[in-house]
C-alpha cells in the first residue's frame, strides 16, 4: 500500500525548479532575440518609408512648378501688349504672370515668385503669389509687386535652380528683360551636401512665348508670303498658243 502511494506521488509531481529556471531562460534568450531583430528591422522599415514620402512629395512639388511655368503668360507690367513681359528669372527665382489658380481665387491673373527664401534659419524654395494689376510705366515691378501666401515646395537639403531657353534651345541662368518669354524651362534639384542631380530634374515647355498680336502678325506675314509664292507661280506660265492652221 505505502509502494502504491509512493508512485502514484511520482505519477503527479509536475516541473522541478530546476525545469522552471530553464524554461524561463530559453523563454528569455527567444525574446530577446526577438528585440534584437526587431530593433535593426524598424529603423530601416522607418528610413524606407520616409524616403517613400519624400520622393512622392517631391514629385508633387515638380510637378506644381512645372505646370506653374508652363502656363506662364506674355503679359507686358504696364498691360500694353507692344511692351515686353512680365519675366524676370534668375538660377534661383522666377518670376512671372500666369492665369489665377486656386479654391478661393476669381478670374484673374496672379504675379507668381518662385525662388528660395529662408524659412526657420534653413532655405526652402517658396511659391508666393499677388494679383496682377499694371504698373505705371518707369515703375520697378520688383518695387511694386509684394507677393504673399507663402507655400514651401522644396526644404533643405534640397535645391532648386533653373536655366533658360529661346528657340534654339541653349540655356542660360538668366532671362532679364527679354522680348519674348522663354521656349524653354530647366528644373534641376540638387542635394545641397554632395551636390547630386535627382532624378526628378526635368524640363518644362512653356505654351506662349509671345504676346497674341505678334503670333497674328507673324501668321499674317506667313499668309502674305504663301499668296506671293502662288502669284509668281502664276505670273511664271506660259500663255497658250493657237494650234498651226487654225
Amino acid at each position: 500500500m505505502t509502494m502504491m502511494r509512493a508512485r502514484a506521488r511520482r505519477d503527479e509531481r509536475g516541473f522541478t525548479l530546476i525545469e522552471a529556471l530553464v524554461a524561463l531562460a530559453l523563454t528569455g534568450l527567444v525574446l530577446s532575440a526577438l528585440a534584437t531583430l526587431t530593433a535593426q528591422w524598424l529603423p530601416n522599415w522607418n528610413h524606407g518609408i520616409d524616403r517613400i514620402q519624400r520622393s512622392e512629395v517631391l514629385g508633387v512639388a515638380m510637378q506644381r512648378i512645372a505646370a506653374d511655368l508652363a502656363a506662364s503668360e506674355y503679359v507686358p507690367a504696364g498691360g500694353d501688349s507692344k511692351k515686353k513681359p512680365l519675366f524676370d528669372g534668375s538660377a534661383l527665382s522666377v518670376t512671372f504672370v500666369r492665369t489665377a489658380l486656386g479654391p478661393n481665387v476669381g478670374i484673374g491673373l496672379d504675379v507668381v515668385r518662385i525662388g528660395e527664401t529662408a524659412d526657420r534659419g534653413q532655405f526652402a524654395t517658396v511659391r508666393s503669389r499677388a494679383p496682377f494689376a499694371p504698373l505705371p510705366s518707369g515703375v520697378s515691378p520688383s518695387e511694386q509687386i509684394h507677393v504673399s501666401d507663402p507655400v514651401a515646395l522644396l526644404r533643405a537639403p534640397l535645391r532648386l535652380s533653373l536655366s533658360y531657353a529661346g528657340p534654339d534651345h541653349v540655356f542660360s541662368d538668366s532671362w532679364h528683360d527679354m522680348d519674348k518669354l522663354p521656349a524653354l524651362i530647366m528644373l534641376t534639384v540638387r542635394e545641397a551636401g554632395s551636390g547630386r542631380v535627382l532624378s526628378v530634374s526635368t524640363v518644362t515647355t512653356v505654351h506662349v512665348d509671345a504676346a497674341a498680336s505678334a503670333a497674328a502678325n507673324d501668321d499674317a506675314e506667313d499668309n502674305a508670303k504663301d499668296n506671293a509664292k502662288d502669284d509668281t507661280k502664276g505670273d511664271g506660265q506660259a500663255a497658250p498658243t493657237k494650234p498651226r492652221g487654225s
